[in-house]
């Protein structure tokens, strides 16, 4: 577990894979933030994998054109539960793995790249290269890290400098200083400070602060009063004492302590900006100079702060929360310096724990299984990577592309990525409701927009970035001290368009509002989502979908406020506007009505992005592909016509298990919707699926009133 900034208006991608750490984008935020609050974070987690590949663990292999026929449930009619009928034998097949508190195809096909990766690596670790070079620093990170002898014997010695540090701060005022050094290795406490794209001028980088701080997943676990919610703080409590009685406290001394981090921490949440608001651009965009931000918080010294992080010449920055800012500075003002040397000196156990010895790993876990129903720990290679993947992921995706994704894989998706661009703007061109002016400026917009398929053209430099084959917490440590200045270091410089925030080996896509780019990293464009040997039916809806799921994030609650250039402006008709909000709204409704784990409530304002962009991109997908002359309809080339291959596909695209835990938390916490909703739902909007499957109304599978955006 450990501090997640909060990150509003992040890059939005089109899957969410839960983890093992606290919560999704725990522990390595430095993608989270990256487009709009992008704080350098890094205490580094990452993405959970699996462990099997796509025919093992029971399934039988895929057909050869990428229907996989073997995970349909055939006792459950399409009319019904849709998802099921796709995915009914998959789920019976493959339950979820005890080191998992999610399971699902997105996470197979990362494991299979994680293994891939693992040997590559390991392979490195078995030549000689040159001291400096990419190859030496990626082989070094992963033995650091696999050599348990070490880390067990160094227990949490790796940390005793900065707990000297904390000890021997003498007077409040200091207290900022210390905030910007832990910062600069991984802990964002209270505060998270970074760089990004001015909204008002996408040309220029400028410097941000968020709300960050926050010890469990969300404000909510510490403000709300439902059961999850009580049994998660009351579980959080004995966890933060038990870590400090690792560190050498008296049980009664830590279980004080540890009264005193959950008074700050619920004190933090409750004037943290809801995730839901955060989703408004404009709620989250304060430009200020250094002085207006010490008008907001006069005894947090801005200037000490940025010299502190090496950066004295910046003058200015967003504040992305005011109010949290305000809430900081009464704590500065008022909560006692004792307290807040305990609260850092949690913060910064809580970020390194898994790190360290495995008395702390373990309880680090202890903790992560009482949020998210995870049973076992993962295997130790897995959690490396992970952390890895963080510290050097463009020098492993270099090599990973090198030898895994072939140019004429990129040339097909990126045939594809066309299509689907040329079906928006013929829809763009034949919306009824539409105005002609925001017709052309969505146009405009819609050309404007960066396809990047696989990789960057230009890779990250790492040169400056020291790893060794000594301690694995000191090479996180290092590793989070140079993505910060890597970061803060384009405060007052040009946008760089060539940067990718996810890694190539990345099994997903986003897109980023303030470069209006949709990037689609390599990781994602294999089995069982792509293949240059299936048919156009099972790559559109499986892939399709997902490429056009981003296009259409540029026209979305959010993206909608964006121009073309990624400037934050009104190009909208007010009378547009209206109806899209209208239709939106719908798609709030809709998903407001689902429930997961003990009743628990699918957020609807906190999914419409997502569930409006799986909407818009199933059907451009659908679209750009008839619009390739596809068999008619009727036509069979087996069991199933090509649409309702089709459908089929996009169903299987989200085939995946949760624990009901991690269900709870992340409709806490993320703007994706369930995958068996968003499966569900967004067919029973869709006419031409039930054509595809003959569903007469009324049938689960057919909102009586659909929503309708593109």
């Amino acid at each position: 577990m450990s501090t997640r900034p909060s990150a509003p208006l992040t890059p939005a991608s089109a899957r969410e894979q839960p983890t093992t750490a606290w919560h999704s984008g725990a522990r390595g935020a430095a993608h989270a933030l990256a487009a709009a609050l992008a704080a350098a974070l890094a205490a580094f987690a990452a993405l959970a994998p699996a462990a099997a590949s796509i025919g093992e663990t029971g399934s039988t292999p895929a057909r050869s054109d990428g229907l996989y026929l073997d995970w349909l449930d055939r006792e459950v009619a399409p009319g019904t539960d849709f998802f099921r009928f796709a995915n009914g034998n998959w789920l019976k097949n493959h339950p979820i793995p005890p080191d998992r508190a999610y399971w699902g195809v997105d996470s197979i096909l990362d494991q299979q790249n994680q293994t891939f990766i693992r040997s590559m690596i390991e392979k490195l670790g078995t030549e000689q290269w040159p001291e400096g070079s990419a190859q030496r620093k990626v082989a070094d990170f992963y033995a650091s890290g696999m050599d348990e002898a070490a880390i067990e014997a160094a227990g949490a010695t790796p940390l005793a400098g900065e707990f000297q540090r904390i000890a021997a701060i003498r007077e409040p005022g200091a207290l900022p200083e210390e905030f910007a050094h832990l910062q600069s290795i991984g802990v964002t406490a209270p505060l998270a400070i970074g760089q990004m794209q001015d909204f008002a001028d996408s040309t220029r980088v400028v410097a941000v602060t968020s709300q960050s701080g926050l010890g469990l997943p969300d404000r909510d676990y510490y403000l709300k009063s439902e059961p999850t919610f009580k049994a998660a703080r009351a579980a959080y409590v004995e966890h933060v004492a038990r870590m400090l009685e690792l560190l050498g406290d008296a049980p009664a001394e830590a279980a004080r302590e540890a009264r005193v981090v959950m008074a700050l921490e619920t004190r933090l949440a409750d004037a943290s900006m809801p995730d839901v608001e955060q989703r408004n651009p404009r709620a989250i965009y304060h430009p200020m100079s250094l002085a207006g931000a010490a008008g907001l918080s006069p005894h947090l010294d801005w200037h000490r702060y940025l010299s502190q992080l090496g950066y004295p010449e910046i003058t200015s920055l967003n504040v992305g929360m005011p109010h949290f800012l305000k809430a900081v500075d009464r704590e500065l003002a008022h909560t006692s310096l004792e307290d807040w040397k305990c609260y850092l000196r949690w913060q910064l156990i809580d970020a390194y724990a898994p790190y360290l010895s495995k008395a702390f790993v373990q309880e680090d876990f202890r903790m992560a299984s009482e949020l998210n129903g995870q049973q076992e720990l993962q295997p130790r290679w897995l959690r490396v990577l992970h952390a890895e993947d963080e510290a050097l992921g463009f020098a492993i995706g270099q090599l990973y592309v090198a030898q895994k994704f072939p140019k004429a894989a990129r040339d097909a998706a990126v045939e594809m990525v066309a299509h689907i661009r040329d079906a928006l703007h013929r829809d763009l061109e034949s919306l009824a409701w539409m105005t002609p002016a925001t017709r052309r400026a969505a146009q405009q917009k819609l050309d404007l927009m960066e396809l990047r398929i696989g990789y960057p053209d230009r890779w990250r430099d790492y040169s400056d970035l020291v790893i060794d084959r000594g301690s694995y917490a000191l090479n996180v440590m290092r590793a989070s001290a140079f993505e910060l200045k890597r970061q803060l270091a384009k405060v007052g410089k040009p946008v760089d368009r060539s940067e990718w925030y996810m890694t190539p080996q990345t099994v997903n896509a986003y897109y980023d509002p303030s470069m209006n780019s949709l990037n689609v990293p390599a990781g994602i464009l294999q089995p069982p989502y792509f293949d240059m040997s299936w048919g156009n039916p099972i790559n559109y809806g499986a892939t399709g979908a997902t490429i056009g799921h981003e296009m259409t994030h540029g026209f979305d609650d959010e993206g909608a406020q964006f121009d073309g250039h990624g400037n934050l402006k009104d190009w909208w008709a007010p009378e547009d506007l209206a109806k899209f909000r209208a239709a939106t709204h719908c798609i709030s409704e809709q998903y407001s009505r689902f429930t997961v784990g003990d009743g628990l409530h699918v957020q609807g304002d906190l999914v419409t992005g997502e569930a409006t962009a799986d909407l818009g991109g199933l059907m451009l997908a659908w679209r750009a592909l008839q619009g390739l002359g596809a068999a008619p309809a009727g036509a069979r080339t087996g069991p199933f016509t090509p649409d309702q291959e089709f459908f089929i596909a996009f169903a299987h695209s989200w085939a995946g298990a949760i624990r009901a835990k991690q269900a709870e938390e992340l409709v806490t916490t993320d703007p994706h919707p369930p995958a068996q909703d968003r499966t569900n739902a967004t067919l029973a909007n869709s006419p031409e699926f039930q054509r595809a499957f003959s569903i007469a109304a009324p049938s689960p599978m057919v909102k009586p009133e659909r929503c309708v955006i593109w």
